[in-house]
C-alpha cells in the first residue's frame, strides 16, 4: 500500500531552511554575524514548519488509511 501526498510545499520549504543555514554559516565564517544571526532564525523557522507539517500531514494520511482499511 503506497500513500500519494502531494509534498511540493515541505519540500521547498525544507529547501529554503537549508539555504538560509548554509547563507548563515558562510557569514558566519566571514565575521558578518548580524546577518548569520539572521539567517540563522529564518532557517530554524523554516525548519520547524516543515517539521509541524510533516507530522500534520502523516497524522493525516494515517488516519485515512486507517479508516480506508476498516
Amino acid at each position: 500500500m503506497t500513500f500519494a501526498i502531494d509534498s511540493r510545499a515541505e519540500v521547498a520549504m525544507l529547501k529554503l531552511a537549508l539555504v538560509f543555514f548554509l547563507i548563515g554559516l558562510a557569514a558566519a565564517l566571514l565575521g558578518f554575524t548580524g546577518i548569520a544571526g539572521a539567517s540563522f532564525a529564518i532557517a530554524k523557522l523554516f525548519a520547524v514548519l516543515f517539521a509541524v507539517l510533516f507530522l500534520i500531514f502523516l497524522i493525516l494520511g494515517l488516519s485515512a488509511a486507517s479508516r480506508i482499511a476498516a
